[in-house]
């Protein structure tokens, strides 16, 4: 299920709808592996309202073997994750980070997957055109319940090694071919999955491809509105990048394999490819 909302909207459409009569969530996902941002980052200043989110706790469960480095929350969880931002049912939450939308993407992917309006702002932090806050709101409770994850939203481990969709992994070049690997047990990629670097989608100042443009781009991998995709990354936050590209571009059957390289390289029975070729 996903939202009618666009999936990515540009810093006047947010703005239209800040000016509207009803309620607008902005919540900000900044974060690094390295730790260099985060909360200490949102506190530095942020969009007027915007609450914070960490993507790790708030957006992931504990790290297991079985489930990969960042697995969905349960959809309790993550309903009292909302509800402490503030949101109610049916209300919209554009999400945003300072980046390239590779965190941001994570929350909104979702929240739309969940059934809930949200849409990621193009070109993030930078893309805002007015003053910053550095005061921390304190939303009053929200009211969502949860929500089952969808499985149509979803792809397990068996359905990715069963190759009966096209497998695209989202992460850099290198990580795909399997020349370097800083942080999964082992480098290489799923057999048979092409490599669509989530880097791909973006124009200059990591603004969002048009939608002709990435259908040009997922055309010219295979991919039209009638391929069934299933998509991956180290562990399930970037390729949510390339799934709302691929909403963007207008291709739905697209699923999200949370456990992504973490999960696979984890198990030692998985085959592993390397190099250019899928």
């Amino acid at each position: 299920m996903t939202s009618s909302l666009p999936p990515i909207l540009d810093v006047d459409a947010l703005r239209g709808l800040l000016a509207g009569p009803d309620p607008v969530h902005l919540l900000d996902v900044r974060w690094a592996l390295d730790g260099s941002k985060g909360e200490h980052t949102y506190r530095d200043g942020h969009l007027p309202g915007a609450v914070y989110i960490d993507l790790p706790t708030a957006l992931a469960a504990p790290a297991t073997p079985d489930g990969g480095r960042h697995p969905l929350p349960s959809p309790e969880d993550f309903a009292a994750t909302l509800r402490a931002a503030g949101v109610c049912e049916g209300e919209t939450v554009i999400a945003y980070d300072d980046d390239n939308g590779s965190q941001a993407s994570r929350l909104v992917w979702m929240l739309r997957a969940a059934g809930h309006p949200a849409a990621l702002l193009d070109g993030g932090l930078a893309a805002w055109d007015g003053e910053l806050s550095t005061e921390t709101p304190e939303p009053a409770p929200g009211d969502v319940t949860a929500r089952d994850w969808p499985a149509a939203a979803l792809a397990d481990i068996e359905e990715v090694a069963a190759e009966e969709a096209v497998v695209v992994d989202a992460r850099a070049p290198e990580r795909y071919r399997g020349e370097v690997e800083p942080v999964d047990p082992r480098a290489g990629h799923v057999p048979g999955a092409i490599n669509l670097p989530f880097t791909g989608n973006l124009t200059a100042g990591n603004r969002f491809e048009s939608p002709e443009a990435l259908r040009e781009r997922f055309a010219a991998a295979g991919i039209d509105a009638d391929t069934e995709v299933i998509v991956y990354c180290g562990s399930g936050v970037t390729a949510t990048h390339d799934v709302l590209a691929l909403q963007r571009a207008g291709i739905e059957q697209v699923r999200l394999f949370p456990g992504s390289w973490s999960q696979w390289s984890a198990d030692a029975s998985r085959p592993v490819a390397t190099g250019e070729a899928p």
